[in-house]
């Protein structure tokens, strides 16, 4: 098998490459222990992100679909699995924004993630943060990590 070339945005998740720890400011202001494991697999054509939130785990997928843009799904542990969309991507920053036609997510009826930012910081490229909105209940809140690389 061999890797193939890759969007913008895959790319830009490639540099996340490692294990990450650090602390997640919740909406409610309550800090707890955050890490993200992202491995490259399926012949370098797939990054999975094993992420612990406090003790929960949970799994996103980070890989090129057909038409070579960047989909991103996220098996969240508030039961819903978001499917996202490239909002923006730069040498430092990917956002992803909830693509509306492959979920059918509402805030009336779900919570789920509804954006996710990874920005590394341009001095040190082992420190990034991650925003992220989620809407719980019908309600947007904003959420965010600064995690640090521990090992490639």
């Amino acid at each position: 098998m061999t890797e193939k070339a890759h969007s913008e945005g895959f790319n830009e998740m490639k540099k996340m490459l490692g294990k990450w720890e650090g602390k997640l400011t919740q909406f409610t202001g309550t800090v707890i222990d955050v890490s993200s494991d992202f491995k490259l697999v399926s012949g370098g054509n797939l990054i999975t992100e094993n992420l612990v939130e406090d003790g929960v785990e949970m799994l996103t997928t980070y890989s090129d679909n057909k038409n070579g843009e960047l989909v991103v799904k996220h098996y969240c542990a508030l039961g819903t699995q978001p499917v996202f969309k490239v909002a923006q991507v730069s040498s430092s920053t990917l956002e992803v924004a909830l693509d509306d036609s492959q979920g059918g997510y509402h805030p009336k009826h779900h919570s789920y993630v509804n954006s996710m930012k990874w920005t590394l910081n341009e001095k040190d490229v082992n420190v990034a943060v991650v925003d992220s909105t989620l809407y719980l209940d019908g309600t947007l809140v904003e959420q965010q990590s600064v995690i640090s690389r521990v090992n490639q």
